[in-house]
């Protein structure tokens, strides 16, 4: 098999992952699968060196398109997460100050004498 088929048949398996729909039940798993199959990148990445054949570089080019994908996927999660993180943060801010009303309030508590000359 071709050295570049490898690292062309995990960026599908990685694509395919980030095209399903992904929930708060399935998340978790999802980005399991993805941590896995970018590893796997990685480790066929590191062994392919120079000089490439006419089919290994149309293949290259290919893998860098499927690569821009992924990271326009990528980045989409990660944005999605992160809002969703803050949303959450939010929250429970909100539940704690409706439990706690007065925690942040910082009375300064004094009194103030006339006096009449």
């Amino acid at each position: 098999m071709n050295r570049l088929q490898v690292l062309y048949d995990v960026s599908l398996q990685l694509n395919k992952v980030l095209d399903q729909d992904i929930t708060e039940k399935n998340r978790e798993t999802v980005i399991e699968q993805i941590n896995e199959l970018i590893d796997k990148r990685g480790i066929h990445l590191e062994t392919i060196t120079s000089p490439y054949t006419e089919n290994e570089k149309q293949l290259g080019k290919k893998i860098v398109q499927l690569n821009n994908e992924i990271q326009e996927k990528m980045q989409q999660l990660f944005d999605e997460l992160k809002s969703e993180m803050k949303q959450v943060k939010k929250q429970k801010k909100s539940n704690r100050t409706y439990s706690n009303p007065y925690e942040n309030i910082q009375a300064m508590d004094g009194m103030f004498l006339d006096s009449k000359k």
